[in-house]
């Protein structure tokens, strides 16, 4: 008895050196990442939230500010709630590229006779650098040469020319038809690889039991699509918090923030007026309105849509 207690306790303690050894060898290996991430993740979000409860300027020393900036922008800034609404629809216009391009994916995933070449057009759109695409749309969109004012012109739809980048009216659904051409190669891959997915021997049973078209998309592609769906909408939403770059190049955020979006708003403030403090509050409601609507997508898409089968 004693020698088997004495192999148990060697092994155990064998067994727990090298658990040891283990983990020792995992924490090196994440320990660069992990510092990385700490400095340029979570330290600069932890300092633009203390940044926006102080007066802050490079040349002058912090002050501390309570609550004063968020009162500012939720009470007496009205370019504040324009980027928030204007923010919001981008948000809203997002089903509309997720719809369009679950038509193309599915389209292109049928026996339709050219597929391929279909696909990789609609894809080419989404590499281009963000800045070749607005600069490409707003000639397009030009009042007096562009091209979609011409073909109007031509084809007797409209007598004088649309300014729709200068048009309070016009600017932002402009800007939001940009946006869905570059990002609807991006949906359509996504969800044609969902639909690749799928077994087709549900599709057999449900053909064999006489169900129309209608009921198998509704029954089986749709909620089989759940977790592509829930990628598409979660891209969407980071999209219309990041499409700074587009905005900036065919509008710069006018006519009278017309297409003021809260990014273009955070940068204008902090680097146009060199407001830190408020651009630092601006960036902490935008980081909380990012974190509730994914919490909602996810919780619309089932609460679980992006997890892995078996996990």
């Amino acid at each position: 008895m004693t020698t088997a207690t004495i192999s148990l306790t060697h092994r155990a303690n064998w067994y727990q050196r090298k658990r040891s050894r283990e983990l020792a060898l995992v924490a090196c290996f994440l320990a660069p990442s992990l510092a990385i991430f700490f400095l340029y993740r979570i330290l600069p979000l932890i300092w633009n939230v203390i940044l926006s409860f102080e007066y802050w300027s490079p040349l002058k020393p912090a002050r501390f500010a309570g609550l004063d900036n968020y009162r500012e922008m939720f009470f007496y800034d009205d370019v504040f709630w324009q980027a928030l609404t204007n923010t919001l629809i981008f948000i809203l216009a997002s089903p509309i590229a997720i719809g369009l391009a679950l038509a193309i994916a599915l389209a292109v995933n049928s026996d339709l006779k050219g597929a391929a070449v279909y696909r990789t057009i609609v894809f080419l759109s989404y590499p281009l650098m963000t800045v070749a695409v607005g600069i490409v749309w707003r000639w397009l969109y030009d009042e007096r040469g562009g091209f979609i004012n011409f073909v109007l012109r031509q084809s007797g739809l409209i007598k004088d020319p649309i300014p729709f980048l200068q048009s309070f009216y016009w600017a932002l659904p402009s800007v939001i038809l940009a946006e869905i051409w570059q990002v609807l190669g991006f949906y359509m891959i996504i969800l044609l690889t969902g639909l690749q997915s799928i077994p087709q021997h549900l599709y057999e049973a449900a053909r064999i039991d006489g169900a129309p078209a209608s009921a198998r998309f509704f029954r089986i592609t749709l909620p089989m699509l759940r977790p592509s769906l829930f990628i598409c909408a979660v891209i969407g939403i980071l999209n219309s918090f990041t499409a700074f770059d587009l905005v900036y190049v065919m509008t710069g955020g006018g006519p009278a923030h017309a297409t003021e979006l809260l990014v273009t708003y955070i940068y204008t403030t902090g680097f146009g007026e060199t407001k830190f403090d408020y651009a630092a509050a601006l960036t902490v409601v935008q980081f909380l309105l990012l974190l509730l609507l994914t919490f909602f997508a996810n919780k619309a898409a089932g609460g679980n849509a992006g997890a892995m089968e078996g996990a």
